[in-house]
């Protein structure tokens, strides 16, 4: 192994996963009203949270970045045995999270001034924060060096994009990203939003007429994605994720696999993904969605 992955827990892998691939993971806090900050995957699990959001309707959570001593307990280990260290952030448009990273960076060079931490600013957000982290160890499983994985991973970023909705208009509302009149009218009308993440940004991709429509329009907005774009899914790494209802999550999943199968687009069986905390507090506990990120190296058909 020629170097180490970090990264923050935004990347939504949960901590067995991360251990599993032998990711260091920094977590974002998490709290409710005036209660303790939890730590996310440490203190609580995504699922614990959103049990805890649909316990208190109407009460929002807040959530605060990584400190540099987080970050600084990451590094230090790596730095100590003389291992680089590649470290990928949330989108710096969306957190101070890349900035605490980079200042521990800077704090380490003190004590160790030929330790190689390499902070990256994944530009992706959840699950594709998540994907990016996946692809970072398959190319250090394949032996690459620090450097060049991060060409490689940095060729990948653009090409990311999630499609996705969510049941409850008030968690948006508060989080600035509708307003006041949109999240009332469409409460009233049973409107939900159909959410994309493209060139770094969330962005609307329409609305559909309550729960079960919107789950069908997101599915068929990723569909018809892959067909103008003439996407060959052995070159793709495709997730989906989802909040509380695992039921439902499982359903959307089994759904958009026989849709894909019925298109001729096979695509490997996937491991589920909660959405966690970072995004959690602007969706509410309902987020379910589906992303799609270039792959490295692709699979062989």
């Amino acid at each position: 192994m020629k170097f180490q992955i970090v990264s923050d827990s935004a990347c939504d892998l949960g901590r067995e996963r991360a251990q599993r691939l032998g990711i260091t993971m920094v977590s974002f806090y998490v709290a409710f009203e005036d209660g303790p900050y939890y730590r996310e995957e440490r203190d609580i699990s995504a699922q614990e949270f959103y049990q805890m959001m649909a316990d208190r309707p109407g009460v929002f959570p807040k959530t605060s970045m990584p400190t540099v001593e987080d970050y600084l307990e990451a590094f230090r280990p790596a730095a100590q045995a003389g291992m680089p260290v590649l470290c990928i952030c949330l989108n710096a448009r969306f957190s101070g999270s890349i900035q605490a990273a980079r200042n521990a960076r800077e704090t380490l060079l003190e004590d160790f001034p030929k330790a190689q931490v390499y902070v990256m600013d994944s530009q992706l957000a959840t699950v594709l924060q998540g994907q990016l982290v996946e692809e970072a160890a398959v190319l250090r499983d394949r032996d690459l060096s620090l450097e060049e994985a991060v060409s490689a991973l940095e060729a990948l970023r653009p090409g990311g994009r999630i499609f996705f909705t969510t049941n409850d208009l008030d968690y948006l509302h508060h989080g600035g990203r509708i307003g006041k009149a949109a999240a009332t009218t469409g409460a009233l009308l049973k409107v939900k939003p159909l959410i994309g993440y493209k060139d770094c940004e969330l962005i609307s991709d329409g609305i559909a007429q309550g729960r079960k429509k919107s789950l069908v329009r997101v599915r068929e907005l990723f569909y018809r994605h892959i067909q103008r774009e003439n996407l060959d899914l052995n070159a793709w790494r495709v997730i989906t994720g989802g909040g509380l209802d695992q039921a439902e999550y499982d359903d959307f999943t089994r759904q958009l696999q026989a849709g894909l199968s019925e298109r001729g687009w096979n695509v490997p069986v996937w491991e589920p993904y909660h959405v966690g905390v970072t995004i959690g507090v602007h969706t509410g506990p309902t987020p379910i969605g589906v992303s799609i990120l270039p792959r490295a190296i692709p699979l062989t058909p």
